[in-house]
């Protein structure tokens, strides 16, 4: 499924167990020739190559209205004019899925998710909210929200504009 507007939270992971993988390298005895690898040049240091997996091309949520496929630690921009910042997704259960974002403007308002959160000055704060499958949130009278539908460990959002 095509993945819009998401950033992925992997590129620490990817640069940790590169680090590991090559202390362990470098400090295992080289294997003896016709043990299934090739003999290695004393002291030579094994060349690693890391998995990166790409970012996504463009941001569909950009202009405001995207369905995207999102996982825990994933964060999604939207437009400023909705009252916040990127949106992290911080949690998925079975029937609902925990989001966090910064304020962008003076106040925030909610309706039809749980949660909450505070401004401490304009453009200040945070709120963290936790959605349902099914149901249509409203925020800051600016952008819906719905979980549309949540498998395994990832869920589907739909982000609009609020009619």
């Amino acid at each position: 499924m095509f993945v819009a507007g998401v950033t992925r939270r992997t590129s620490s992971v990817i640069v940790v167990a590169v680090l590991v993988c090559a202390a362990v390298t470098s400090c295992s005895a080289d294997t003896a020739p016709g043990i299934g690898s090739a003999p290695s040049a004393v002291g030579s240091t094994p060349v690693l190559t890391p998995v990166v997996t790409p970012s996504p091309s463009g941001d569909s949520c950009a202009d405001g209205t995207c369905r995207v496929e999102v996982t825990v630690g994933d964060v999604v921009t939207v437009p400023e004019r909705y009252g916040l910042g990127p949106i992290e997704v911080t949690a998925i259960a079975s029937a609902e899925v925990g989001l966090t974002a910064s304020l962008t403007g003076s106040g925030y308002s909610m309706s039809g998710c749980s949660g909450g959160g505070g401004v401490f000055a304009p453009g200040g704060g945070g709120v963290e909210m936790s959605c349902r499958v099914g149901v249509v949130a409203t925020i800051n009278d600016a952008m819906t929200l719905e979980v549309v539908e949540i498998d395994d460990r990832a869920a589907v959002l739909r982000i609009a504009a609020a009619k």
